[in-house]
């Protein structure tokens, strides 16, 4: 062992420290792979949501059957996550990017000639799988680009947040425009070339350091059970009512998540370490990104079901309706962290939650007979909402962890964001299944007050800033 690499612990990907000379540019490649691949995931998010009614039409899938080509991916999304962070710590940030994205890809084209919806909801799961080892990984290149910088790494989460805000602008418009001229699968297909381009940037990145990690099975097991027996009792509760299948599998939840407590809290190097809850500036930012993406991914795929199957829009018209929230959601997300340097992360996000609770409140109230443009504005806040506390809090995250934790830190913010968006479709869902007016304003009522409550929750919690 070097001289070097006996004083960091670690080595990187071909040998070479990370703090090495590279190619010129790797800073800037690691960064742009990092916000393309964050573009890919949210750009299939986005624009599936808007195809789902065709999807539906055309192998005849049920409501239900739709919620899980949805939740499929954004389940999986969430219950690999930890794992992921771990896998990017231990095999370098870069190449575990890398291998994450080669699968993503595939998996895209598997969906995009999926020939069922059993078939689709199998290539979404491999997709979310696949997602989940890109998000921490991405995440972790940046931390390793701008190691000594944070305002520099800043700027650059802000723009790896962009990234995810142009995709769902520009998801629902293409999905829409792909789905309404020609077919659902070329929704899926869309994201190939940007894969690629991804993947070539990447390339140019310097190799990311390695660090000594310890997988942990059991787990990453006991997460995925309870992950799942949830989703699935909350979906086929609400269409099928309390039948002994539902019970059974709320109970298997409980049971797994205390199993995974009970072995996280035994293990010498626990995927989740459970002592990083006693920080507040994890803790809130797990609880807050939980309550944003539930809100934000539960009143997507209620909107888009609104449009199409309320209002009858085609598939393109339901994306434009999207796009002023998305324009702007994009704009505040660069906006935050300096709104951050300058008042500080507890204003920030708790003014980002209450603005989208504003906007779930205001959508409660719209009907099929609402002007197209009121609801476009309407729309708004809920982006606003979410890009000013989104950066805030994965800046305050990553600031409250040690660089060698940064893959599991995003891991862990990013579960409990998909675990969030997961359980606000199956939710909301669940309640859209009765007579759908009703419950698209109890589902928009319960995302205000969920992020209300986090709203107070962090004003008490986060110091003031000085």
């Amino acid at each position: 062992m070097s001289v070097a690499q006996s004083r960091t612990g670690a080595t990187a990907e071909g040998g070479r420290s990370p703090g090495a000379p590279g190619r010129i540019g790797s800073a800037t490649a690691a960064l742009v792979a990092a916000v393309l691949g964050f573009f890919v995931i949210t750009l299939d998010v986005s624009g599936v949501n808007v195809a789902l009614p065709a999807v539906g039409h055309d192998l005849g899938g049920s409501l239900s059957g739709l919620q899980w080509v949805a939740d499929s991916y954004t389940l999986m999304f969430a219950a690999l996550m930890l794992s992921a962070g771990a896998l990017s710590d231990a095999v370098g940030a870069r190449r575990a990017y890398g291998w994450g994205l080669g699968v993503f890809t595939l998996a895209s084209v598997a969906c995009g000639l999926a020939p069922s919806i059993g078939a689709l909801t199998a290539a979404r799961v491999v997709q979310g799988g696949a997602a989940a080892v890109m998000v921490p990984a991405s995440l972790a290149l940046i931390r390793q680009a701008f190691p000594d910088d944070p305002d520099a790494r800043a700027r650059g989460i802000a723009l790896w947040t962009v990234g995810g805000a142009v995709a769902i602008a520009a998801g629902p418009v293409l999905g829409g425009l792909l789905t309404t001229e020609w077919d659902w699968r070329t929704v899926f297909f869309l994201n190939v070339p940007a894969g690629l381009a991804a993947f070539l940037t990447l390339t140019r990145a310097v190799p990311s350091a390695r660090h000594p990690v310890v997988f942990d099975l059991p787990g990453q097991l006991t997460a995925v059970l309870a992950l799942a027996s949830l989703t699935f009792a909350v979906i086929e509760g609400g269409h099928h009512g309390l039948t002994a299948t539902v019970p059974a599998a709320a109970a298997v939840a409980v049971v797994a998540a205390a199993a995974f407590v009970a072995v996280e809290a035994r293990r010498r190097a626990p995927m989740l370490p459970l002592w990083l809850f006693r920080r507040r500036g994890v803790s809130v930012p797990v609880v807050a990104g939980f309550a944003c993406n539930a809100a934000f991914y539960g009143g997507v795929f209620v909107l888009s079901l609104f449009f199409q199957e309320q209002r009858g829009q085609s598939a393109f018209s339901a994306g434009l309706m999207f796009v002023p929230m998305a324009v702007i959601t994009a704009h505040f997300n660069y906006f935050s962290p300096k709104a951050v340097s300058r008042y500080g992360p507890r204003s920030v996000v708790v003014a980002g939650l209450l603005t989208g609770a504003v906007g779930c409140g205001g959508l409660a109230a719209v009907d099929a007979g609402t002007p197209w443009w009121v609801t476009a504005v309407l729309m708004v806040p809920l982006g606003i909402g979410g890009a000013l506390a989104m950066p805030a809090l994965t800046s305050l995250m990553l600031d409250s962890v040690a660089a060698e934790r940064a893959g599991t830190a995003a891991a862990l913010l990013n579960t409990s964001r998909q675990t969030g968006g997961a359980l606000g479709i199956a939710v909301f869902g669940a309640l859209l299944a009765g007579d759908f007016a009703p419950g698209m304003r109890e589902s928009l009522l319960l995302a205000a007050g969920l992020l209300v409550a986090n709203a107070l929750g962090a004003a008490a919690l986060l110091p003031r800033h000085r």
